[in-house]
């Protein structure tokens, strides 16, 4: 059977840095930080203090205010997000077939902001059990696809993928792979998070994962330098039109790049730790490497998961030394998560965003942040620290992990007809 080829043709970001794709892209560039003391409540009493939060975001100025309380803010990210993806490819004005236009999103954790107001209701009342009729609507992770199909009347195959921080690359994916065996025209797909809360703020301290550098939010996501201590936590969203390539040059698209391969990998070693070897993060690459049918010297650029951790930066940097070899000298590496923070379940869709940009831009976003080099990385890798830096980049690869052991790879390349 041949495979069909996979096109980029629509963009939509909401992030830390910039609530457009745009913004997002020019905050990449020039190296900029999301991180501030959080906004969203009062987080004074907590080990952490900042996060990277939206700014300026109004969601009645997206959507109905009615439409708006109905829904949690991981959906309403995603609605946003899809809304700018969908303008910017022009899919819906050329009159496509309805029932072959899907929706496959990614989200780790759904409507937390949702889940924790209702259990503060119930237990702060006389114990008479009043709940809100949209709580379980709201709240529940796969809704995001849903209003998106509705919103569109795409009846293609809808659904969300759970698989913690890879649960949005998991998603473009599976949309890839839907599309290259001819089942589908188009997806939308992507992936979204609303975690800056109480409980997600609380949990993520208690776990021990969050940097608790409160006297420098903006310096506080560091990867790759010896200082790290934690991530730092983000929220946003991230679309993407995914597109069968003779469907969309019919109709006349502009096209980003092509995705050309996709890998998964489990751990099988700890709930929330990586293997120290990287064995799970190596597997992952070398796999979307073959899916792809390219050679590791191929790749001019990997976009790391690269969280900040003490043990996850090592385990990942050890594995793309096993993958590429002496190649891994001549990639450029980065992880932009130095900016945006940490999207959980969304951080897949923005970081394919960033490749999907810098391959058609050759330009490499930065790993900001770095002060003083860990001896226990070998430093002769260029982690493109600090600065954007300008090459050729033909091919990229954006690695996502998560808690559970779960691992992703998605390649992208510079689009040649």
């Amino acid at each position: 059977m041949e495979l069909k080829r996979v096109v980029v043709t629509g963009l939509g970001a909401l992030t830390p840095i910039g609530n457009t794709v745009a913004e997002y892209w020019d905050g990449l560039v020039s190296g900029k930080s999301g991180a501030a003391p959080i906004q969203q409540f009062d987080a004074s009493l907590f080990k952490t203090q900042f996060a990277c939060e939206i700014k300026n975001f109004n969601a009645e100025e997206h959507m109905d205010r009615k439409e708006a309380r109905k829904i949690d803010q991981f959906t309403q990210y995603a609605i946003v997000s899809t809304t700018e993806a969908m303008a910017d490819s022009g899919l819906m004005e050329s009159n496509p077939n309805l029932d072959r236009i899907g929706v496959i999103w990614g989200s780790g954790i759904g409507g937390l902001k949702t889940f924790q107001d209702e259990c503060e209701n119930f237990f702060g009342g006389d114990g008479t059990p009043r709940f809100n009729p949209f709580f379980i609507p709201k709240m529940i992770a796969d809704i995001a696809a849903g209003h998106i199909s509705i919103k569109y009347g795409l009846r293609g195959p809808n659904y969300v993928t759970v698989s913690a921080c890879a649960s949005s690359t998991n998603a473009i994916i599976d949309a890839f792979n839907y599309i290259r065996l001819g089942k589908a025209d188009a997806f939308v797909t992507g992936g979204s998070e609303a975690a800056v809360n109480i409980v997600g703020v609380g949990g993520f301290n208690a776990l021990k994962a969050l940097s608790t550098r409160n006297d420098s939010p903006e310096t506080a996501s560091r990867p790759f330098d010896l200082d790290r201590d934690g991530f730092v936590l983000g929220e946003g969203s991230g679309a993407i039109i995914l597109e069968e390539y003779e469907h969309a040059m019919k109709r006349g698209a502009k096209i980003y790049a092509e995705v050309i391969g996709g890998g998964m990998s489990g751990d099988a070693y700890h709930i929330t730790a990586p293997h120290p070897d990287g064995i799970g993060a190596r597997n992952t690459m070398i796999s979307a490497l073959e899916d792809a049918e390219i050679d590791a010297s191929a790749v001019d650029y990997v976009n790391v998961h690269g969280t900040s951790t003490p043990l996850g930066d090592i385990a990942e940097v050890k594995a793309i030394q096993q993958v590429f070899g002496e190649h891994a000298y001549n990639l450029n590496i980065s992880s932009t998560k130095s900016m945006t923070g940490h999207l959980l379940g969304a951080a897949g869709a923005i970081e394919a965003i960033a490749c999907i940009l810098a391959v058609k831009n050759d330009i490499v976003p930065p790993t900001i942040n770095h002060f003083t080099d860990d001896p226990e990385l070998d430093n002769k890798l260029n982690f493109t620290f600090n600065k954007a830096q300008h090459r050729v980049v033909n091919v990229a690869i954006s690695n996502t992990f998560g808690f559970g052991g779960h691992n992703t790879s998605v390649i992208v390349k510079k689009f040649k007809g």
